[in-house]
């Protein structure tokens, strides 16, 4: 495979900017000879033209990477317009999942918050294009045989440096100490791994997120702007390793995998050698509970153990409520967060709730609660959001968050900065924040 630095990416990410503009720009001149005319009045209008421009763009990128069939029309704008008669958007050349299984996509997403105390949004009372976001997938399936697959993502935004492999050495793979971070904003590459698939089983060699938690770094699957506390501070993001997966039943799903420790990228910091796995199990049609642990030497943490377990149950009327408990737990000889605990070993531990209605598919109404406890002090956390649905394929979401912490957890926690390379001090705990972003995923 061959890799495109971060230079030649510039240069790559303005082509796609400038593309992606072009898309939507030009829709509407396209869409009369693209479309019927019974379809230009629904087809073209102005809510649809800007659903389709993420779509627009991912076919761009997909006739750039060469993953559509040899047929020039394919390239065509039209074959993303649902109400298009050309006869090149029906013979099937277009669906480029259906034909060999790979997929691009991604995500712009921006937003906006008031203050900040060290947990991912480190950059207050600005905009911040967070995640600018673009994978290559291929799902292997082993349902008939063996199948290959893999998947690659890259990232620009204020995000890169939570979501580099901050637990390598200096200069390598996405990670530099801070050094390749401007103004808030970087590139990160999380994710790079093959896949085979037989029958039950799956394994993936790369790398690859973490099992752990409940929430993840990447914005879309998320139902707050912020993150936890217990996901930021006590939890791996990345790894580097093998990782299998087997489907014993219908009900259970197991995961073994060995890594090189936490945060790593092709790379063996510290010494880091550990176990990942765990299992998932259905209780029941509604209820989930899954168990994920890693121990051995975890890198740049040190040697240690952790696990997370999360409860995830559906109920009421057409399910539309959602309840989620799920706890961490992490002991290791160099963990030690914030310096609250000073010299020496320290554990952390935390639990999360999360309460979410789904009004409808425009409207979700959630709340989270939070403790997380690290040196014998505590810290809490409320918070109330929404997620509202214009379109498809774009997410909005308002939230307001209220921190407390006793005084030394506190004091530990605004004067750290964190992983804000630009020595940015937390605000003031005891008291709320605002946070507004918006997601749009093409």
């Amino acid at each position: 495979m061959m890799l495109i630095y971060p230079k030649r990416w510039k240069a790559f990410s303005a082509f796609v900017l400038a593309a992606g503009m072009s898309a939507g720009i030009s829709t509407t001149a396209q869409a009369e000879e693209c479309c019927v005319d019974s379809c230009v009045d629904s087809c073209c209008d102005p809510s649809c033209i800007f659903s389709s421009a993420g779509d627009r763009l991912s076919g761009r990128l997909k006739s750039i990477c060469g993953l559509w069939k040899n047929d020039d029309c394919c390239v065509d704008d039209c074959c993303v317009d649902d109400c298009c008669t050309d006869d090149c958007c029906t013979d099937g050349c277009c669906d480029i999942g259906k034909e060999n299984g790979w997929t691009v996509g991604g995500w712009v997403q921006m937003g906006y918050y008031t203050g900040q105390n060290g947990i991912f949004n480190q950059f207050d009372n600005r905009f911040n294009f967070q995640q600018n976001w673009l994978y290559v997938e291929k799902v292997a399936d082993g349902s008939d045989g063996v199948d290959f697959g893999g998947r690659f993502d890259i990232m620009y935004g204020s995000d890169a440096q939570f979501t580099q492999a901050f637990g390598n050495a200096n200069s390598v793979w996405d990670f530099d100490g801070g050094n390749n971070i401007t103004n808030g904003y970087g590139f990160a590459m999380p994710q790079a791994y093959l896949e085979v698939a037989y029958g039950d089983w799956s394994v993936i060699a790369g790398h690859f997120y973490t099992l752990l938690g409940y929430e993840v770094v990447t914005a879309p699957d998320n139902f707050f702007y912020s993150h936890e506390m217990t996901h930021f501070n006590s939890e791996a993001f990345t790894h580097t390793g093998v990782l299998a997966t087997h489907s014993v039943s219908d009900n259970l799903t197991a995961y073994y995998g060995w890594t090189l420790g936490w945060d790593t990228a092709f790379d063996q910091n510290a010494g880091g050698s550990n176990f990942l796995g765990g299992a998932s199990i259905n209780l029941s049609d509604n209820t989930s509970l899954t168990y994920i642990n890693s121990f051995g030497d975890l890198g740049w943490i040190g040697t240690g153990y952790s696990h997370s377990l999360v409860l995830d149950h559906t109920f009421g009327c057409g399910d539309k409520w959602n309840y989620v408990f799920h706890t961490d737990y992490v002991d290791a000889t160099a963990y030690n967060p914030y310096g609250i605990a000073g010299a020496g070993t320290t554990e952390a531990y935390g639990i999360s709730q999360y309460l979410i209605y789904n009004v409808n598919d425009k409207l979700g109404l959630g709340t989270r609660f939070e403790w997380w406890r690290a040196g014998a002090e505590d810290s809490y956390s409320l918070t109330m959001g929404a997620n509202v649905r214009p379109l498809e394929n774009l997410v909005i979401r308002p939230e307001v968050r209220y921190y407390f912490a006793d005084p030394a957890m506190a004091a530990a926690v605004n004067g750290a900065a964190a992983f804000d390379v630009q020595n940015n001090p937390g605000d003031p705990y005891d008291g709320f924040i605002f946070g507004i972003d918006a997601i749009l995923t093409f």
